[in-house]
């Protein structure tokens, strides 16, 4: 079991063993690899470069497209990078606005069956009220900030925003 390493249902491990070879492959393992393919040799059709037209650059095989402006990547990703923290942050003051909620819901409960306690239990109510609409808070300020980031983002990838209204 220490040299077996499960993956999966379908990330079996090949045998080094296997007798059976695909359709197609040649005896030394491998497919046709002089170009063409079924079978054609070179200077038959379809064995011409396909890579010499418009958009593909001779030193390289071709010439990739961004859509980033020239100069502003490290404005794109950073902006990415301030949407992804301020939306976990936001998470964040979500689940601290249901927790302090629930906990005020326990500490009215626990006002009514503890009648020798129920000053405590509302004043520790109030204060997870208080609490949970801090956190409701914190979160739609995340929103806001995100909802820039992305705004940010979209700028620095070259999408011009027009305001009209």
């Amino acid at each position: 079991m220490s040299q077996e390493h499960h993956r999966g249902l379908f990330h079996h491990k090949k045998e080094e063993d296997n007798v059976n070879t695909p359709y197609g492959a040649n005896e030394s393992g491998g497919y046709n690899t002089t170009g063409g393919g079924y079978g054609a040799t070179e200077g038959d059709y379809g064995s011409s470069d396909y890579q010499t037209g418009p958009g593909y650059n001779t030193a390289s095989t071709y010439v990739e497209q961004t859509s980033v402006e020239y100069g502003r990547e490290g404005e794109y990703d950073k902006a990415i990078k301030e949407e992804k923290h301020h939306k976990r942050m936001e998470h964040v003051g979500e689940f601290g606005t249901v927790a302090a909620g629930a906990y005020a819901l326990y500490e009215k409960h626990e006002a009514k069956k503890d009648p020798e306690n129920a000053h405590r239990h509302k004043i520790e109510e109030e204060v997870a009220a208080a609490a949970a609409v801090g956190s409701g808070g914190f979160a739609f300020h995340e929103r806001h900030e995100k909802k820039e980031d992305k705004n940010e983002a979209e700028e620095a990838q070259g999408k011009k925003h027009h305001h009209l209204f």
